[in-house]
């Protein structure tokens, strides 16, 4: 079966996006295709490279991260979530005269439509948050 996952809540705020990232997982090592992740509102956190937990924590963003590449999974950051909060890339930095980006390169900054596509190219759409 084919899912695609929506994150709303960011990493520490309560159990969700820690749920969603072990549901995710589990859909992997079941076998599913994961079609997008899609990191909504306060969850484009979730996508902050530069959040820093503390050595006996689990860092979510990192776990996240290594789960996208590792499987090779599309995932997209919505660009207005994201910017609001300062999870922007290169391009994003350029236009706002900023020297560093915060989001990780697993991840893009995309719109609404991309979710609307997740919606469309999948069984089930899951969401957290």
């Amino acid at each position: 079966m084919k899912f695609s996952i929506v994150v709303y809540a960011a990493p520490y705020s309560s159990e969700a996006a820690s749920t969603a990232y072990n549901f995710t997982k589990t859909l992997l090592d079941e076998g599913h295709e994961v079609y997008r992740i899609f990191f909504f509102s306060d969850g484009v956190h979730n996508a902050n490279r530069l959040a820093i937990s503390p050595q006996d924590e689990k860092n979510l963003q990192k776990s996240w991260d290594a789960l996208i590449k590792s499987h090779e999974l599309n995932s997209v950051a919505c660009v207005t979530s994201a910017i609001k909060r300062g999870i922007i890339n290169q391009q994003e930095a350029v236009r706002h005269e900023l020297a560093e980006t915060s989001i990780f390169d697993s991840s893009e900054l995309g719109g609404l439509g991309q979710l609307i596509d997740a919606a469309i190219n999948s069984d089930r759409i899951v969401n957290f948050g």
